[in-house]
């Protein structure tokens, strides 16, 4: 069991900064990876997490484009760019 919780933190230590297009890449990779019969189950748990970091990444990177997106008008109010 602790072997596992070390290696959960090490590949969240190792586990670099993505763009979009490439955490995107890396998903498909895990869930390619979870498609397949061969995986172990705690391979499986190790990948789902992995996915599920990667995920938020995603989400981050989304929302800060989305905040750059936007500009403030002369009125002071929100227009889309």
């Amino acid at each position: 069991m602790q072997d596992m919780r070390q290696d959960s933190i090490q590949e969240q230590e190792n586990e670099q900064k993505f763009s979009l297009e490439e955490a995107f890449g890396q998903l498909e990779e895990v869930i390619a990876h979870l498609e397949t019969e061969e995986i172990t189950l705690e391979e499986s748990f190790r990948e789902y997490n992995r996915g599920m970091r990667l995920l938020q990444q995603c989400n981050a990177a989304i929302d800060q484009v989305e905040k750059k997106v936007l500009q403030i008008n002369e009125d002071g109010g929100l227009d889309e760019f």
